[in-house]
């Protein structure tokens, strides 16, 4: 793991207590180095409840070092030792001059200052913790402005190698990493400098002019990590600290600025012509809540249907792409509490995604406090949004009806044609399995068995010209969950035509009623519902169509389909027929 990690290019100094000018100097015990403030911070915690004398500064190029100081060498190189055996600091601990060290942040208000005693053993001194105010946003941490450095003379082939021997083992691991991403090095990440990695150095000299030699100076490491870290340029990463939601992570506050709060959400939107967003995720819940976000999110725009996704007991991850964007989510079960992120970035930037995402994955840290699902705006209110978010919408919303009592539906060939996915009732994948143009009709087959609570049975005999007849479908876009039933009229057996598998209504039908079975007062079905005609012509109010009983179990038989069949039965009691309505239709939706 990259946990202690220098950037190259801060030399240290190798200390002789022979010399008594250097044993003036102040030194410090260097114990690690993380690439954010927040990990910083978290490490720095826990130093502090075992060790005195612990600082924090700031190494420049985004690294925060801890070290343990000042003291004077002879003192610190004992100190090292004894704590090294004790196994309270890394095994790679090694000594630094202070004039390796810049702008301190902790403690707070502390500065670079005289030589501290060393006690033979250290002493548990748990340092108090002060919860700030709650603020009313997030708040964002500033890193403290770098300190002009010397221009670094590079060096010679055995001061590259001397420079190098005092590396930690997680520097040389970022330097891997550095060089995988520059596509020379293809190995393990381990820090081990061998055959493989010397080789990804000379060929990362030669395509950057420097002289192949297989070993890295201090200048040309500091060049290759300059390479690494150039492509967040711009982006502004920086470490945002919301109490609220009881969330740390660094942000790209460069392409995304604090909006609004739509619980579960805090909300970041863009800033500018870059479409990147990201949402931090915070509510109370269990695991059975856990699965709910999980469905939640799925249905939201910013999560695309294509890619990866996996949940577990106590988390799940969500990833989707489509030709626009590239969406991650990550949420995990801390406490009573959800706590996650989701990161949102314009499709083809693949380079700056995964540095930013590897960021906000290393720097996450769930923190007291959690929003309160009770308080959401206004903007919240609506039933095309989750949480101020939009959720992912159909093309159309028609009907449909169970045929046979594995699933199988018939539905309007005309709703279903070019869809990049159907689904039943907004949650079963289905697909064209049979059609007919000419009557309009298809049939569509659950990717899973279904198992229906009712299936149409299909009127045999001719039914009475005026009679009541009822439509179930869905008039008002899907926005009901349950079909709804329309009244009218059979007025002819034929269409206007003299058409014999088409029959004409009295009633006033809807788009969403396209696909739905026609029903008679009986509960019988007379045929499917067929939609408007479009283009020029234009029919009066109240006039539909709906392909025939007899036409529809045609088709149905040619496409290997038993359909049920029926005779004309006495009038039922509205509230049965709309029972067996709904055990019947389903929601047929379309999709992009």
């Amino acid at each position: 793991m990259l946990k202690r990690i220098l950037m190259a290019g801060a030399a240290v100094v190798a200390l002789s207590t022979a010399s008594a000018a250097q044993a003036q100097d102040q030194v410090y015990i260097q114990i690690e180095a993380q690439p954010s403030l927040s990990q910083a911070e978290n490490a720095l915690r826990g130093y502090s409840g075992a060790l005195d004398n612990v600082n924090g500064f700031s190494l420049g190029a985004g690294w925060y070092g801890i070290a343990l100081g000042p003291y004077s060498p002879e003192d610190a190189g004992a100190l090292l030792r004894q704590l090294r055996g004790a196994g309270l600091i890394p095994r790679d601990s090694y000594l630094a001059a202070s004039t390796e060290y810049r702008d301190q942040f902790w403690p707070v208000g502390a500065g670079i200052g005289a030589p501290q005693p060393v006690e033979s053993a250290p002493e548990t001194q748990p340092t108090p913790q002060v919860q700030p105010e709650q603020p009313q946003e997030p708040a964002v941490i500033a890193e403290p402005e770098p300190e002009p450095q010397p221009p670094v003379i590079d060096e010679t082939p055995a001061q590259a190698r001397a420079s190098e021997a005092q590396l930690t083992r997680g520097q040389r691991e970022m330097l891997q990493v550095a060089m995988q991403w520059s596509g020379h090095y293809n190995a393990a990440i381990d820090g081990a400098f061998g055959r493989g990695t010397r080789g990804a150095m000379a060929a990362w000299q030669r395509d950057n002019g420097y002289e192949a030699t297989g070993v890295l100076t201090t200048m040309q490491r500091d060049d290759l990590l300059g390479q690494y870290n150039a492509v967040l340029e711009g982006l502004d990463m920086q470490l945002v600290q919301d109490s609220r939601a009881g969330i740390e992570i660094e942000l790209p506050l460069g392409a995304v600025a604090f909006d609004r709060y739509e619980a579960p959400f805090a909300i970041f939107e863009p800033t500018g012509d870059m479409q990147a967003s990201a949402l931090l995720i915070s509510q109370p819940g269990d695991r059975r809540a856990l699965g709910g976000l999980y469905e939640i999110m799925q249905t939201l725009e910013i999560v695309p249907l294509e890619g990866p996704r996996e949940r577990r007991g106590n988390g799940f991850t969500l990833t989707g792409a489509n030709e626009s964007i590239v969406s991650h989510t990550e949420v995990s079960l801390v406490d009573g509490a959800l706590k996650g992120w989701t990161l949102v970035w314009p499709a083809g930037d693949e380079g700056r995604r995964e540095r930013v995402l590897a960021l906000m994955q290393a720097s996450f840290i769930p923190t007291p406090g959690v929003l309160d699902p009770a308080q959401i705006t206004d903007a919240g209110q609506s039933v095309d949004l989750v949480s101020g978010m939009e959720i992912r919408k159909p093309k159309r919303n028609v009907a449909g009806f169970f045929v046979d009592w594995s699933g199988k539906v018939l539905t309007s060939a005309e709703a279903v044609a070019s869809c990049g996915r159907i689904t039943l009732d907004e949650v079963y994948e289905a697909s064209v399995s049979a059609s007919d143009d000419a009557l309009g009709v298809a049939v569509l087959t659950p990717a899973t068995a279904l198992s229906p609570r009712a299936v149409a049975a299909f009127r045999s005999d001719v039914p009475r010209l005026n009679s009541e007849v009822a439509v179930a479908g869905y008039p008002f876009g899907g926005v009901l969950t349950a079909p709804t039933l329309t009244y009218g009229s059979l007025e002819d057996t034929r269409g206007l035509g003299g058409e014999q598998e088409l029959s004409r209504l009295a009633l006033a039908a809807q788009s969403g009623d396209a696909g739905g079975p026609v029903f008679d007062a009986g509960g019988a079905v007379l045929g499917m519902m067929l939609p408007s005609p479009s283009g020029d012509q234009q029919l009066p109010q109240g006039v539909s169509f709906a392909a025939d009983a007899s036409a529809l179990q045609t088709f149905l038989s040619g496409a290997g389909v038993q359909g049920a069949s029926t005779s004309g039965e006495a009038a039922i009691a509205p509230e049965d027929l709309a029972a067996e309505a709904t055990g019947m239709t389903v929601k047929v939706s379309c999709w992009e």
